[in-house]
């Protein structure tokens, strides 16, 4: 305690210890944790303290559909997402009877079978390439629904259920309140009063294809949650919905691909340019050159040009600079790129140059603990 501290305690102990508390209190802060601290270092930090479920319904429609982007125009995405698909599920996670009976196994292996190749509701596929198609949902949009498809007996399938797989769009975020029985409707996800799910609103069609237009205006339907598998991976607790796979790098990606091509765009102008020609007349050119309508002057750049500048008298042959550099910054992001995705560099860019046999074994240990955690 200072002299004032002991001063106000002589006249007033009970105002001195709550002095001495505070004081205390603020020796404890300066003290503590660095990260909790306010200052110039974390003046633009914004950490809000909300939900999983409040952040997701948030920003999960424009991570979806940056995601998808990426994966279609990005060389890195659209290989990152095969390599996890490819990992994670591979030529199918298969299924084997261990009832304890031969004859019995025997039957429901066969009958398993038959069911594989039946399963699809859209007939496109076998049981393997819908986990395919499954866990690419998952890592690119961040979730799927598959819908559980009872059929008739008639219908000729060995077991009377097919698997229809359904894009998280299909999900009417809109519809939130309350639900009868007690319960609650959030983010198209139907919970009774004690927090379990018991129905999804489904919409019948993508609501992002041409067709929606063709059949009116969208209605969605109650499915039980009985005939709806969810599948995401929960990265917090009571998380309702999936992140997409990418989110930790989406911006990250962007900006790598705006560098690369215009890295690329730079490289190209400066080969266009073969040679420059000085003391030539004021808008002399080799190339062929027009007007729009406005007037204005269009001239097109190709390979092999020679410019013709009005000063001094010499011929000047262009050399292209070198990126310095270049190749280390890309190596370095996409590093940083493949953490995000929970992959390997070697994974990602299918560059081998600077592993070898130990090194790579040791980033696949873990690489695959993780695949069999997610399986």
């Amino acid at each position: 305690m200072n002299w004032l501290d002991q001063t106000v305690g002589f006249f007033s102990p009970r105002t001195g210890l709550r002095r001495a508390r505070a004081r205390a209190a603020m020796n404890i802060l300066r003290r503590g944790y660095e990260g909790a601290k306010l200052g110039r270092r974390t003046e633009g930090w914004r950490a809000p303290g909300s939900g999983s479920n409040a952040e997701i319904a948030a920003a999960l429609p424009r991570l979806r559909d940056r995601s998808r982007d990426l994966v279609r125009n990005n060389p890195y995405a659209a290989k990152g997402v095969n390599a996890l698909v490819g990992n994670l599920v591979g030529s199918g996670l298969k299924a084997r009877a261990r009832a304890g009976d031969a004859a019995l196994n025997d039957r429901a292996d066969k009958l398993w079978t038959r069911f594989m190749a039946e399963c699809d509701a859209d007939g496109r596929t076998d049981f393997h390439g819908l986990q395919a198609l499954v866990a690419r949902a998952m890592v690119e949009s961040g979730e799927c629904l598959v819908r559980l498809r009872p059929r008739r007996t008639i219908d000729g399938l060995a077991v009377p259920l097919q698997l229809q797989v359904l894009e998280a769009d299909h999900l009417d975020t809109l519809r939130s309140g309350e639900a009868k029985g007690g319960g609650f409707i959030h983010q198209g996800i139907e919970f009774d009063r004690l927090g379990r799910r018991v129905a999804y609103w489904l919409y019948p069609v993508h609501p992002g294809e041409v067709a929606t237009f063709r059949r009116g205006s969208l209605q969605s339907k109650r499915v039980p949650a009985a005939d709806v598998c969810h599948v995401f991976e929960r990265l917090r607790p009571g998380q309702e919905r999936g992140v997409p796979w990418f989110a930790p790098v989406i911006i990250k990606m962007r900006d790598l691909d705006e560098y690369d091509d215009a890295e690329l765009v730079r490289k190209k102008i400066e080969a266009c340019f073969a040679a420059f020609v000085l003391d030539a007349d004021d808008g002399e050119t080799l190339g062929e050159v027009s007007e729009d309508e406005a007037g204005r002057r269009i001239e097109a750049f190709e390979p092999g040009m020679i410019e013709y500048l009005p000063a001094g008298k010499d011929v000047r042959f262009a050399a292209p600079a070198a990126s310095g550099g270049y190749p280390e910054y890309m190596r370095f992001q996409l590093h940083a790129i493949a953490s995000g995705l929970g992959l390997t560099y070697e994974l990602l860019t299918g560059d081998l140059s600077q592993v070898n046999y130990s090194s790579i074994r040791a980033g696949l240990i873990e690489f695959r603990r993780r695949m069999e955690a997610l399986q």
